[in-house]
């Protein structure tokens, strides 16, 4: 196959796919290929081998290809002994792997090229606004509506003078670079993806607000990471939990403004407790090491991972 990142560069934005023609042609010719892209911030969980499992089925029922990336971005949080970790639990489950282990650490310079892309589009804006001072002003205000990254950027920076941001930047005042939904729907028009639980959705990119696409200290976003990288790997279906749903959104304006392909999507159930709460990283008892040392099989993780043999 030829090497993703020879045939996809950042096109400009607003081609409508002139580029490729029709780019989702291109996942056509593909046998279908799911990913795996945990986040080293912790050890894998029941709730995350959940995902890796039913990723890993898809693809190996139908004879296709299973690839793992690490999402590692965000060097601060993330941790080498936990990658080293989630391979090892990974292995020890039964998972296989097609290719190299992509890290996005390695890739900056790709979202970069992506980011300036967006820039020359004037699609980006810096935003100068702390944490704090968002939730404060999200506070104040009379509703507050919520995104796939939670509540909505107010826009308390998206009118600023040029002159004054560029000053702001310049003096080496921590910013963030949001991306101007608005501008960014007028130009790629009414869109939709295709989930195989939920059928066709419409995208809806304006209830998700401005979102972050990168910080000075992290060279890229979740969102913008996880869409460039998808198409560079030919992902073909995109398997995740359905509390990503709303996401899906954000990744296919995205995907249109660089005329990228779009996969189908399956948003699966999430797995929780006996108490109904969704399993997380911070629940130490129900990470698979820790099952592990308890003695239990790989068999009897992957039920509890609701995978039983048959």
């Amino acid at each position: 196959m030829t090497d993703p990142t020879d045939m996809m560069q950042p096109a400009r934005v607003a081609t409508g796919g002139a580029q490729w023609g029709d780019p989702s042609g291109i996942l056509d010719h593909v046998p279908m290929t799911t990913r795996f892209a945990p986040s080293p911030t912790g050890l894998l969980h029941l709730g995350t081998a959940h995902s890796a499992l039913f990723a890993w089925q898809q693809a190996r029922a139908a004879g296709g290809r299973f690839v793992l990336r690490i999402e590692d971005i965000d060097t601060g949080r993330c941790l080498p002994e936990h990658e080293a970790q989630i391979l090892r639990d990974l292995e020890w489950l039964g998972l296989d792997w097609d290719g190299p282990v992509l890290r996005q650490s390695d890739r900056t310079d790709v979202y970069a090229e992506f980011l300036h892309v967006l820039e020359e589009g004037g699609l980006l804006y810096p935003c100068f606004c702390t944490r704090k001072e968002i939730l404060a002003e999200i506070d104040a205000a009379p509703s507050a509506p919520h995104g796939p990254d939670g509540p909505v950027y107010p826009g308390t920076c998206k009118h600023l003078p040029w002159r004054e941001a560029k000053r702001r930047m310049e003096e080496g005042e921590p910013y963030a670079l949001r991306l101007h939904m608005d501008r960014a729907v007028g130009m790629t028009g009414p869109l939709t993806f295709t989930d195989q639980r939920f059928g066709e959705m419409a995208v809806d990119g304006l209830s998700c607000g401005d979102i972050v696409l990168c910080r000075k200290e992290t060279p890229s976003s979740y969102h913008l990471s996880v869409t460039v990288d998808d198409a560079m790997q030919f992902i073909t279906h995109v398997t995740r939990g359905e509390d990503l749903l709303h996401a899906t959104s954000i990744h296919r304006i995205l995907q249109t403004l660089f005329a990228l392909p779009a996969p189908q999507y399956h948003h699966h159930g999430l797995l929780l407790d006996e108490d109904g709460n969704r399993l997380s990283k911070r629940d130490k008892s129900k990470s698979i090491a820790a099952l592990r040392e308890e003695g239990l099989s790989p068999a009897q993780v992957r039920a509890l991972a609701g995978f039983p043999d048959a």
